[in-house]
């Protein structure tokens, strides 16, 4: 259910401000939307997994308090994200 060593690499070369950049708010979106929609394919085969069912709510907590962050700080910043992954429609 985690994210591979080349999948986390991927998207946050994808994602990274900088260079040097790992753990800004918006790799840390893309990471836990990544695991989100994993996570949600899992709970579709397998319903009564209940303690997924929480991990998942917590993660979509996560990211939503992440978002706020962002928006916070710059709106097209947010636009912009939140259509390149595609977690508003």
């Amino acid at each position: 259910m985690a994210l591979t060593q080349q999948r986390k690499q991927e998207l946050i070369s994808g994602f990274q401000v900088h260079e040097t950049d790992t753990g800004s708010a918006d790799v840390q979106i893309a990471m836990l939307t990544d695991r989100i929609n994993r996570l949600s394919q899992h709970l579709q085969a397998n319903k009564k997994d209940h303690s997924s069912r929480r991990g998942l709510l917590k993660m979509i907590g996560q990211r939503k308090r992440l978002l706020a962050y962002i928006q916070k700080g710059s709106r097209e910043k947010y636009q912009a994200l939140i259509a390149r992954l595609g977690i508003r429609g």
